[in-house]
C-alpha cells in the first residue's frame, strides 16, 4: 500500500463534486420528482459510504482488504448513478484518484480498469446502442478510456519502481558508505596496532640481535682472555699470554663496534667464507692446544652476508663450547655446498652428553639459543647429535639465494 499525505482538500473535493453534481440533476429532473428521488438517494448513499469507509477512518487508509471493498462499493454506486444519468460520469475523476492513491498493484490497474469503463460508457451516452456501429463507436470510446488510464497506471508503476530502485540504491549507498566508515576506522587501529607491534617487534629483534654480538664478540673474548690469564698465572712465558690476552681484548673491542653498527664480521671483510672459518679454527687451535682442521666440499657459492655471518657465529659458539665442556682431543669441521644449501658440521671426540637432558651450554650460557635463532631466522636449521662418552656433532644449514623450499 501506498503511503499518501492526505491535505484536507483531498478529502473534501470529492464532497464538493458530488454536491455539484447533484445540484445540476435537481436542475435538470426537476420536473421528474421520482426519477430525482432516486438519484439523490443514490448520491447521499455514495456520500455516506465515502463517508464512514474513507473520510472517517483515516488509520485504515493503508490497509488493503478495506479501501479494496470501499472502491469497489464506489465504482458500483458510480455505475448506477452514470447507467440512470451520464452526467454522473464526472464524478470519475474521484474514482481515479482513489484507485491510484488507495491500491496496490495489481489490483490498482483492475480498479483503474472499471472507472475507465464507467468514463467510456458516460462519454458514449449519445451513441445510438440499437445498431452495430454505434455499438462499436461505445466500445472504441470505452477501449480509449481503459488503455489510456491503464498505460497512464503502468506508468505511474514504473516510475514508482523506479523510483523505489533508486531509493534503494541510495539506501545501499548509504549503509556501505556507513560500513566503508566504520571499516576504515577499524583498518586505521588494527594499523596503529601493528606499527605498535612493530616497534615492539624492532626493539625485540634489536635486543636480540644485539644480546647474539654481544655473545658473539664480548663474551667469547673475555673468556679468551680469562683463560690466558689465568694461564700466564702459572706460566713462566707470562708474556706470551698476557701479549695473547691484549690482542683478544683489541678484537673483542673491534667486533663489539661492528656489533653495533651492525657491520659484518672482521674475518668476513677481506676474506671468504671458507678463508674466516679456516682461520678461526686455525687460531682456536693454537690457542686451546686442541688438534682441529677444516674440510670444504663441493663448489663455492654466492652466499648472503647474513647467511656467511650466521656460519661464521656457528662456528665460533660450537668450538667455544668444544673448549668449555667437551675435553676433546680433536675437533673437525666440514662446510660443505650443495646444490640449494650450505652445511657447517663441527664433531668433537669429547665426553659428549645425554642430549635429552639438556645441552652444558642451556644451562650457563645464550650460546646454542643465539646460534639457534640465527639459523632459523634464515629458513635454516640446526641440529644437535651426542652420546656420553661418543663426542658431540652440532650441523647448521642454511639455504642458498634463491632456492626452493
Amino acid at each position: 500500500m501506498k503511503e499518501q499525505a492526505w491535505p484536507r482538500r483531498l478529502t473534501v473535493v470529492p464532497y464538493v463534486l458530488l454536491a455539484c453534481i447533484a445540484a445540476v440533476t435537481v436542475l435538470i429532473k426537476r420536473e421528474q420528482p421520482g426519477s430525482l428521488t432516486v438519484d439523490l438517494v443514490l448520491c447521499a448513499l455514495i456520500a455516506l459510504w465515502t463517508l464512514g469507509m474513507f473520510t472517517l477512518r483515516p488509520a485504515r487508509r493503508s490497509e488493503t482488504r478495506p479501501m479494496a471493498i470501499f472502491i469497489a462499493g464506489f465504482v458500483l454506486l458510480l455505475a448506477v448513478l452514470v447507467a440512470r444519468d451520464p452526467w454522473f460520469g464526472f464524478l470519475t475523476p474521484a474514482g481515479y484518484f482513489y484507485t491510484f492513491i488507495l491500491l496496490s498493484w495489481p489490483g490498482e490497474l483492475i480498479g483503474i480498469g472499471a472507472v475507465a469503463v464507467i468514463a467510456g460508457w458516460a462519454q458514449s451516452y449519445d451513441l445510438p446502442k440499437t445498431d452495430v456501429l454505434g455499438l462499436l463507436g461505445c466500445a472504441a470510446v470505452i477501449g480509449v478510456n481503459v488503455a489510456g488510464m491503464c498505460l497512464a497506471a503502468w506508468l505511474g508503476r514504473r516510475d514508482e519502481v523506479l523510483s523505489q530502485q533508486r531509493q534503494d540504491a541510495v539506501d545501499a549507498l548509504t549503509e556501505t558508505n556507513r560500513r566503508l566508515e566504520a571499516t576504515l576506522a577499524e583498518n586505521a587501529d588494527l594499523h596503529e596496532q601493528l606499527l605498535t607491534q612493530a616497534r615492539e617487534a624492532g626493539v625485540i629483534d634489536e635486543r636480540q640481535r644485539m644480546a647474539r654480538e654481544i655473545h658473539d664478540t664480548l663474551a667469547q673474548g673475555l673468556t679468551g682472555i680469562v683463560t690466558q690469564l689465568r694461564a700466564a698465572e702459572h706460566a713462566d712465558d707470562w708474556r706470551r699470554h698476557v701479549s695473547t690476552a691484549v690482542g683478544l681484548a683489541r678484537e673483542s673491542l673491534t667486533e663489539a663496534r661492528r656489533s653495533v653498527h651492525a657491520l659484518r664480521p672482521q674475518p668476513l671483510q677481506s676474506a671468504t667464507l671458507s678463508e674466516a672459518i679456516a682461520d678461526v679454527v686455525r687460531r682456536w687451535s693454537a690457542l686451546h692446544g686442541i688438534d682441529a682442521q677444516l674440510t670444504t666440499t663441493g663448489t663455492p657459492r654466492v652466499m648472503t652476508p647474513e647467511a656467511e655471518s650466521t656460519l661464521l657465529r656457528a662456528t665460533q659458539e660450537a668450538l667455544v663450547n668444544v673448549a668449555k665442556y667437551a675435553h676433546a682431543t680433536r675437533v673437525g669441521v666440514t662446510l660443505s655446498y650443495m646444490e640449494k644449501e650450505v652445511a657447517l658440521d663441527v664433531r668433537d671426540d669429547g665426553a659428549g652428553f645425554d642430549p635429552s637432558r639438556g645441552t652444558p651450554s642451556v644451562a650457563g650460557g645464550f650460546g646454542l639459543v643465539a646460534m639457534r635463532q640465527r639459523v632459523e631466522a634464515l629458513n635454516g636449521t640446526l641440529s644437535i647429535e651426542s652420546e656420553p662418552g661418543l663426542g658431540t656433532a652440532i650441523s647448521a644449514t642454511v639455504p642458498l639465494p634463491g632456492a626452493s623450499a
